[in-house]
């Protein structure tokens, strides 16, 4: 088992980083650094590869609307570069608040874009004279919709990698369907072990019938949060604010995913109570409609049997790497509960 830590979009980066190159030497394997609407993603990814040395870095995640296909790929590269083949590219479609409602571009085709954004990106890496006839992109561009000077270019610069992995971040059946078929890598979110397989086994199963031996095996970054000890329980309160910000808040009634995962988790009932709650504005009771069950079953919060058990269970459903949340306020108790995490997954 391998174990990651997604870095806070908000707040001080420069303390950020100084604690995650203390988690770098505690045994964390790999850092995600969001982007959502914050600061960008790339700027803190380069200064974290100049801190740490060891540890891969990921994109958790670039949104696949926000930046061409061909600058995603230069992006990647350049990472991977000062990272010296450390880097990961997530990718995800992110929601239509954001992707409209801050960066004014149309939210469609999620499906097709990721497609066609990682082709392109592979064939950047592989310093081929991009050309590309797709649906959504078409380079160089045709003549009849701009200059016509356009011409295939190739990457200047060799990169470190010519096969960079892609992680990708999805819940959907479709979208997890294809992330089987064309990704390293993939990141659902609120990962619930018992559940997995009939939520997802189905989608995966396509999608890896379909998957080029050269990927590998798909690896699986499930997320939880971690406190261990015989008294930690209450904080099970902590994740529920979370649970019900998503399931109830990212996105209009029949237009959020994460209801829908929640719906399919077998909460249906439990999960249009949240959203009700939450988009009239009482979050404080949505956060209390969480189910206990469900808080519990996607964290890693008790003692160190109970964490051990649940590890086993994220491993036995297919995870590969966990994405900790630290229930804990000094770099030293963080370290200590990487150490612990650790020595009870070994």
């Amino acid at each position: 088992m391998r174990f990651g830590m997604a870095m806070s979009y908000s707040g001080g980066f420069s303390e950020a980083v100084e604690e995650m190159s203390a988690l770098e030497q505690a045994g964390l394997d790999i850092a995600f650094v969001p982007e959502a609407y914050s600061f960008d993603a790339v700027s803190q990814l380069g200064y974290l590869a100049a801190r740490t040395t060891r540890m891969e870095l990921a994109s958790g995640i670039f949104q696949i609307y926000t930046r061409t296909p061909s600058l995603t790929a230069m992006t990647a590269a350049g990472l991977d570069f000062v990272s010296d083949g450390r880097f990961v590219l997530g990718l995800g479609a992110s929601g239509p608040q954001v992707i409209e409602g801050f960066h004014g571009v149309p939210y469609n085709a999620p499906l097709g874009r990721t497609r066609e954004l990682v082709e392109i990106c592979r064939k950047v890496w592989r310093r081929e004279r991009l050309t590309y006839d797709g649906k959504y992109y078409q380079i160089p561009l045709p003549a009849d919709q701009g200059t016509g000077l356009g011409k295939p270019l190739k990457l200047i610069n060799h990169p470190v990698r010519d096969r960079i992995p892609v992680l990708i971040a999805a819940i959907g059946p479709k979208n997890v369907q294809l992330t089987a078929e064309i990704a390293e890598a993939w990141q659902p979110i609120f990962f619930l072990p018992e559940r997995a397989n009939e939520v997802w086994g189905e989608s995966l199963s396509k999608g890896k019938q379909k998957r080029d031996p050269e990927l590998g095996e798909l690896a699986v970054h499930a997320s939880a949060t971690l406190a261990i000890g015989e008294d930690v329980d209450h904080l099970l309160e902590a994740v529920k604010p979370a649970l019900a910000l998503y399931i109830g808040g990212m996105g209009a009634k029949g237009k959020n995913f994460y209801n829908d995962l929640a719906c399919r988790y077998g909460y249906a009932k439990e999960a249009e109570q949240i959203q009700d709650l939450y988009l009239a504005g009482n979050k404080e009771a949505a956060a209390a409609a969480v189910p206990d069950e469900l808080a519990r079953n996607i964290s890693l919060i008790g003692p160190r049997s109970f964490v051990k058990e649940r590890l086993a269970a994220f491993a036995e459903a297919g995870a590969t790497t966990i994405h900790l949340t630290p229930m804990a306020g000094t770099t030293a108790e963080k370290v200590k509960l990487v150490e612990a995490v650790r020595e009870l997954s070994d």
